[in-house]
């Protein structure tokens, strides 16, 4: 015979349930011709002290009617025994937190049988289990040899499990409908039953919904209430299992899922740390036995590469297509104390709309369109900088987006440069002759290098009006070759209304379209070229 804790009374069999503890003591008798019998301990929470002790006595008690009511002074048939004449030995002892079974010999003598539990840490609950008999009791699912929750594979918001089947299931085909897999997955830790677990998801419920615990009363247990006088739990496992999983676990995944072994939890954050416990659930008896949990961290999410800028390095950004490449990162530090520094930035064909996006220590500073207009972005007050450009909407197949780039920390102004008040060349037909060409532009206040570049037109461009012969905006002067530039100059003038220089190109062939190109050259930033000028020399002067 099986059951909870049997306490004989008039030869019944009766049932003890949870109970409470730091400290309680059981007593039990076996039938005659009880050839063995087994006690099993199940702790919920906290690690238990418990002993068993086998007691003999020697005369036969007297009989006494059994009252625990205010006042009476009668006393129940155990404590009789267990208060008489006679010698005690304890035979098993066990302190952990696992389920742990005592099998006694086959031959028994004792008159009474004393469990006593104890819980140093705090009060907490166990589950005490008696059998008379030999053979295996049934009452809790089996584990099987390897008891442990294996990681199949570990992905960014996901991880799959599996675990060796349960004996219980294995031995008993027919009676796999008994039995439920449960896991449970959390960020804290891992559970050695499912109890424990059930009492740190009722709490963090309690708490979460800004409830106070309430204390519980003294309930006694309904078929023992003439034996036992303690707190009792209000309901017995068998009547909260399963039915109140559901309940109980909001946040259980792969749940109470049937006999399947291969379990695969997703909607996980990454880069987090997880534990997985795996419980069998016997749903006739209401027990259930926990494996050997397992942790994993999921992936952090994919970040793209951020590149490291070199002081004042002229970089071009290419952006493949609209997928993984539609965004590029990048880092500068800036030299010197000042920690501060000049980003220039075009974009380069392709027509598409970019955006770059400046932070330093996760806030954003600025952010801007890239269009093909040279645009300036200060960089000040922070040791470093990450730069992100992204390509705004869908790209066209055969066009590819580009954007040149340039930052610097030699730029030591409050500010941005000043810009020319226009990028147009102007060309004077009077001055105009057969082997040269007069041209002026605009200049700033500020000290530059500005340095013209010409290229010579075919028949058909020159009759066109050289349209097709125009040198793109994005074309700096690193990529034409030294033998179209004619000349370089500085030119400073503090008045921005007065700040026009002239330059004279010779050497012109005769009746000849040229293309001439003036880029104003700095230290810092992405050299600005000036609108794209055609001039045609004379055929005859």
């Amino acid at each position: 015979m099986l059951s909870l804790l049997t306490c004989p009374m008039k030869n019944e069999p009766k049932s003890c349930g949870y109970l409470f503890l730091p400290v309680h003591r059981l007593y039990f008798t076996l039938k005659k011709k009880t050839s063995a019998m087994s006690v099993t301990v199940s702790p919920c929470s906290l690690p238990i002290e418990w002993s068993l002790a086998a007691r003999t006595l020697k005369d036969k008690p007297i009989k006494y009617s059994c009252s625990f009511l205010p006042g009476s002074t009668k006393k129940s048939t155990p404590e009789v025994w267990w208060r008489g004449p006679g010698t005690e030995e304890k035979i098993h002892s066990f302190t952990g937190d696992t389920v742990d079974t005592y099998n006694s010999p086959s031959h028994l003598s004792a008159s009474v049988y004393v469990v006593r539990l104890r819980s140093k840490q705090q009060s907490t609950r166990a589950t005490v289990f008696l059998q008379e008999g030999q053979g295996p009791s049934g009452i809790f699912p089996r584990l099987p040899a390897d008891p442990r929750v294996h990681t199949l594979g570990v992905g960014m918001t996901s991880v799959t499990l599996s675990w060796q089947p349960s004996s219980s299931i294995t031995s008993l085909p027919k009676a796999k409908n008994d039995y439920d897999y449960c896991l449970l997955v959390n960020s804290l830790q891992n559970y050695p039953s499912l109890c424990a677990a059930q009492k740190r998801e009722r709490g963090e419920k309690d708490q979460s919904q800004g409830k106070k615990e309430k204390k519980r009363q003294a309930t006694p247990w309904p078929i023992l209430k003439e034996w036992w006088w303690e707190q009792w739990e209000s309901y017995p496992e068998s009547q909260s299992l399963p039915s109140s999983l559901a309940d109980d676990f909001d946040n259980l995944q792969c749940v109470c899922q049937g006999t399947e072994n291969v379990c695969t939890v997703s909607e996980l954050l990454p880069d987090t740390s997880y534990y997985f416990d795996v419980f069998v659930l016997d749903k006739v008896n209401g027990t259930s036995a926990a494996y050997k949990g397992a942790s994993a961290r999921t992936h952090e999410e994919a970040r793209a590469a951020v590149v490291p800028l070199r002081e004042g390095e002229l970089r071009w950004v290419t952006f493949q297509d609209g997928g993984s490449d539609s965004q590029q990162y990048f880092s500068f530090r800036p030299r010197g104390w000042q920690q501060s520094g000049l980003l220039t930035l075009q974009s380069c064909g392709g027509g598409e709309k970019m955006k770059v996006t400046v932070s330093s220590k996760g806030q954003v500073l600025t952010t801007q369109g890239v269009e093909t207009e040279l645009i300036h972005i200060w960089l000040q007050g922070s040791p470093s900088y990450l730069i992100h450009l992204q390509q705004e909407g869908t790209r066209l197949a055969a066009l590819k987006a580009s954007v040149k780039m340039q930052v610097s920390s030699a730029y030591h102004r409050r500010g941005v440069p000043s810009l020319p008040s226009t990028l147009q060349i102007k060309s004077f037909n009077r001055l105009r002759g057969c082997n040269s060409v007069t041209l002026a532009w605009m200049g700033t206040e500020e000290r530059s290098l500005y340095c013209v570049y010409h290229r010579k037109l075919s028949g058909f461009d020159a009759e066109t009006g050289g349209a097709s012969a125009l040198t793109a905006p994005c074309l700096g002067p690193e990529s034409r070759s030294d033998t179209e530039r004619v000349l370089c100059k500085y030119f400073q003038e503090l008045n921005p209304r007065r700040a026009v220089t002239t330059a004279v190109i010779g050497g012109l062939e005769p009746g000849v379209a040229y293309v001439f190109d003036v880029y104003l050259m700095r230290r810092w930033g992405i050299p600005i070229k000036y609108a794209s000028k055609m001039v045609k020399t004379r055929k005859e002067c």
